[in-house]
């Protein structure tokens, strides 16, 4: 594998498109250096440790040239960033004990996505790393101890320290047995993948890496310590994180990885949907999700977490000719992505938005119909695909507010094709802005990002007519408050006016008021009391003399 090469298991015909990127920071310059002249010298006993799933390589191999320098660099910058670190090995050192950084501390160093957080394990008991602790740091929480696990904090630095585990987990449940063990080699091969199975000591700066997780990180892989058959069994979200890993770090899973993944997919179903939505939204809002969402596709995950995606790949016969739906999706995904970092370069990616893009044309299938003369219809597909984006949503335990904003987007996402070149009264435009309410930005960006065709005529078309709608919006707003569209009236005046108690009638008196605003505008108040009386009056209601 070319480091940075994109993932391709399996793509849909005519997906040329692949998301552009440089390699994981660090590791990318770990490949670069390959051909350098000089490296820096590392002591031979930090490595004597770090194997690998292949036959020993020369030691004249450039990659394990490699594989050593990305090693001493974690190491170094690790004693760098976080000289807590040794000072709390030296206080467990001082006991006889053994204190490591562990898992994704080591793993994002290489990476260059460090947070400043640090992962321990140790051979030391809970109680014992608490005696530790408690006269060490300035806050410690044991909301973890059943499994191994205290948090503390001290000069800035947020540390967990887990008890060396030798965990079996129960087949039925998936919940770990909690075993602890003794030994270091003993907790890194239980871990997920070997990319988060390295551990550092941090007195003598030793790096322990049975399983040649640094070997895999320069190649960009990712694979497990144990055989992937066990670790899936052990607990199958380690499939999901599989490919939640691809779309974080654009790394591509080992062959067995990929194996075990599609002849173990259906025991995915044994998690708990709150699991499942947990590494679904990292997923998502990785770097790459668009290498995530292929990964479950092509390994048959998605049948069994979400079943709508596998089912847009509908085929397509030469007779009735239309787009490649799953496929369209993953490119409107990643445009969506792209809008959203050209507004916001540095904002937290848009959970909403991405799954709305994702999910947009789910209903197409269900409202699929073939019209003579070889057309293609999916008529109301936006309705259908609302309900059915609502219902995924659901079953997966998001949250009312993802799942409302998700299926309102879907809903919508069709209306500004009516608008044609400029077709739309004002009186139109202030309901689009009304019906998208505080999603109107997302809106904007899933609309452009709908637009795939390869026509640029078309495309052009499309993209002006939407930016004289959004020329339009911006008009209206400066005249009017879009944001705040309310009736001229509100219920206590309404009341007043036409001398009712409170109650259903104010109500529908207010709606009223409401779309006279949305069609005409804001109205002076005695034009706006005129129209009330005139409603009142065709509902059987005399109003009161003022």
């Amino acid at each position: 594998m070319v480091p940075g090469a994109p993932y391709r298991l399996g793509r849909s015909a005519g997906s040329e498109r692949a998301p552009a990127r440089e390699g994981p920071g660090a590791v990318t310059a770990v490949v670069d250096s390959l051909g350098a002249d000089t490296l820096t010298a590392v002591s031979p006993s930090v490595f004597d440790a770090a194997g690998s799933h292949d036959s020993p390589a020369r030691t004249d191999d450039p990659e394990v040239t490699a594989v050593r320098t990305a090693q001493h660099n974690v190491v170094r910058e690790l004693s760098r960033l976080v000289p807590t670190a040794r000072e709390l090995a030296e206080r467990f050192a001082a006991e006889g004990l053994s204190l490591y950084i562990v898992g994704g501390s080591v793993r994002d160093v290489l990476l260059e996505r460090f947070g400043g957080d640090l992962d321990f394990t140790t051979d030391a008991r809970p109680e014992r790393v608490r005696g530790l602790l408690d006269d060490w740091a300035e806050t410690v929480w044991d909301t973890g101890i059943e499994f191994g696990t205290l948090g503390a904090y001290r000069h800035g630095v947020t540390v967990e320290i887990t008890t060396f585990r030798a965990d079996t987990y129960d087949r039925t449940s998936r919940n770990p047995e909690v075993v602890f063990g003794d030994s270091i080699s003993g907790d890194l091969l239980r871990r997920d993948f070997t990319v988060n199975a390295m551990a550092v000591e941090p007195i003598s700066g030793e790096f322990v890496d049975p399983h040649g997780g640094m070997r895999d990180a320069v190649r960009q892989r990712l694979d497990t310590p144990a055989p992937p058959e066990e670790s899936f069994a052990d607990d199958p979200l380690r499939m999901l994180r599989a490919a939640r890993f691809a779309a974080q770090l654009g790394f591509e899973p080992a062959e067995r990885v990929l194996d075990a993944m599609r002849r173990m997919a259906a025991e995915i179903e044994r998690i708990t949907p709150e699991r499942i939505q947990a590494e679904l939204s990292k997923l998502l809002c990785g770097t790459y999700p668009r290498r995530g969402i292929e990964l479950l596709v092509d390994t048959g995950l998605a049948e069994h977490v979400l079943p709508e995606l596998p089912a847009m790949r509908l085929e397509i016969d030469e007779h009735h000719q239309h787009k490649d739906v799953y496929y369209h999706s993953l490119v409107v995904l990643e445009q969506a992505i792209d809008l959203e970092r050209a507004e916001n370069p540095d904002g937290e990616p848009d959970l909403v938005l991405r799954l709305a893009a994702l999910l947009h044309d789910i209903g197409k299938p269900a409202t699929r119909r073939f019209e003579p003369g070889g057309g293609v219809s999916f008529h109301h597909h936006e309705v259908v695909g609302a309900k059915m984006a609502r219902k995924r949503l659901r079953a997966l335990r998001y949250s009312k507010e993802v799942v409302s904003d998700v299926s309102d987007l879907v809903y919508l996402h069709l209306r500004f094709h009516g608008y044609g070149e400029g077709n739309w009264t004002d009186s139109a435009v202030r309901r689009y802005v009304n019906d998208a309410g505080h999603l109107l930005r997302r809106l904007h960006k899933l609309v452009r990002a709908d637009c795939t065709t390869r026509n640029k005529r078309k495309a052009r078309a499309l993209q002006l007519s939407y930016d004289d709608l959004e020329a339009r919006i911006q008009r209206i707003a400066e005249e009017e408050d879009l944001a705040r569209v309310r009736p001229d009236l509100d219920g206590n005046e309404i009341i007043r006016l036409l001398g009712i108690s409170p109650g259903p009638l104010v109500g529908q008196a207010w709606r009223h008021l409401k779309e006279v605003r949305l069609d005409q505008g804001p109205l002076e108040r005695a034009d706006a009391v005129a129209e009330l009386h005139r409603w009142a009056r065709e509902q059987g209601i005399e109003p009161p003399e003022q």
